[in-house]
């Protein structure tokens, strides 16, 4: 490969709570072990070149003064999104800054519902907006995904119109792909989910994060792609913060058609005063969004299919008691140890420390509605995911 997805950096005394912070109450890292970060959804890979390289020449200028979002943050973002989800109409009056993808689902949760109003959003669920609904005072209403004969999860239609009447929702979140499932949602999949949005009058937040992240043979749908409707009623975020491991620098952006829902939108996100581009963050997208990032994009996704297939094949040859679905996006594992936890007459607490005793910080899946699961990244040098394997064999799951 041309770029480098081997070395094992050393994030110690960085700031980096991936191996400063133990996410499990109580748990502790024998002295004996090194620590293999794999729970918050950042990546142990060295970031694109030309990242470092627009971000290192803007240093060169000594002033940081008021700026505005330049023409080619602009055109960065469109020509991404052309190149990569054939998006051929998007202009920049459709994109907006935001502090953050969780910072704009508050401003959309704030601008298209009132404290009390019950939003909808599929379960097991990214535990950023479950708080972030339960933090605005909105009340929570779970779709849970299910899981067919062959392990692939799958929206629950007939459930999400029961749960959309019954509470008489007006807004849903909406993960595409899909954290922490991995689904690549199809796009029959989202053409009858959005038959049901419109159907109850829903204004759709789309959180697409993670678009950039789909394994080879699976392709990412923008959400407003689907149909003109759909266009009209989604507020779709996306960031190049988990693509190239920029959350440090803070930014992300909103695309959204409709400029009913575009104006509440930002007047909601501007009523702070304090949902302002980073300079540095601004040089980081234009650095990302080049034909380099395009190139390097591929190969981090061949990367992570190669860990992908190598701990799913693993985990499911030696743990027994332990299933998971083989993620299609993200680097996110979601493993359920309901049976395992049966049968050895454990409790997840006991596997969670148990893994983190020697080393493998992971994460507790219950905050994501996953009763008996644990959260695994995968995004780390594949010498670090074979690591893991073995201490999980031979301490955990033996």
């Amino acid at each position: 490969m041309k770029y480098d997805f081997t070395t094992i950096m050393d994030r110690t005394g960085q700031d980096a709570i991936a191996v400063e912070d133990i996410p499990v109450p109580g748990a502790e890292v024998d002295k004996e072990f090194s620590r293999i970060p794999m729970w918050v959804a950042d990546m142990n890979f060295p970031t694109l070149p030309s990242i470092l390289k627009e971000v290192g020449e803007r240093l060169t200028h000594p002033h940081f003064g008021y700026f505005n979002l330049s023409d080619e943050y602009y055109d960065s973002i469109i020509r991404w999104h052309r190149d990569r989800f054939g998006v051929t109409d998007m202009t920049r009056q459709e994109i907006g800054y935001e502090n953050g993808v969780l910072g704009g689902v508050a401003s959309a949760l704030q601008a298209f519902t009132a404290p009390g109003e019950a939003v909808l959003i599929h379960a097991p669920a990214y535990i950023g907006f479950t708080k972030t609904i339960e933090g605005l005072g909105r009340k929570i209403i779970l779709s849970g995904l299910k899981q067919d004969s062959q392990g692939i999860w799958r929206m629950d239609y007939e459930d999400m119109e029961t749960k959309l009447r019954e509470h008489h929702i007006h807004c849903a979140v909406f993960c595409s792909p899909h954290n922490p499932s991995g689904r690549v949602w199809e796009r029959g999949e989202l053409e009858k989910a959005l038959e049901i949005y419109q159907k109850y009058e829903c204004v759709v937040i789309a959180d697409e994060i993670w678009a950039d992240l789909t394994m080879p043979g699976f392709t990412h749908i923008p959400l407003h792609t689907v149909s003109e409707d759909a266009k009209n009623r989604t507020v779709s975020m996306y960031a190049p913060s988990k693509t190239f491991n920029l959350a440090g620098l803070t930014g992300s952006y909103h695309v959204i058609y409709n400029p009913c829902l575009r104006d509440r939108m930002e007047k909601v996100s501007a009523s702070t005063h304090y949902n302002k581009c980073n300079v540095l963050s601004m040089h980081a997208l234009v650095g990302a969004y080049k034909d380099e990032g395009r190139e390097w994009v591929d190969e981090l996704c061949q990367t992570l299919k190669g860990n992908i297939d190598y701990a799913y094949e693993f985990i499911t040859s030696n743990f027994q008691g332990v299933s998971l679905a083989k993620p299609e996006g993200t680097y996110m594992l979601f493993l359920d140890c309901r049976n395992w936890c049966a049968e050895q007459g454990v409790t997840l607490d006991d596997v969670l420390k148990e893994g983190i005793r020697v080393g493998v910080i992971w994460q507790d899946g219950r905050p994501f509605y996953g009763e008996y699961c644990i959260r695994v990244n995968l995004a780390l040098p594949f010498a670090l995911v074979k690591e893991a394997m073995d201490r999980l064999k031979k301490y955990v799951f033996s």
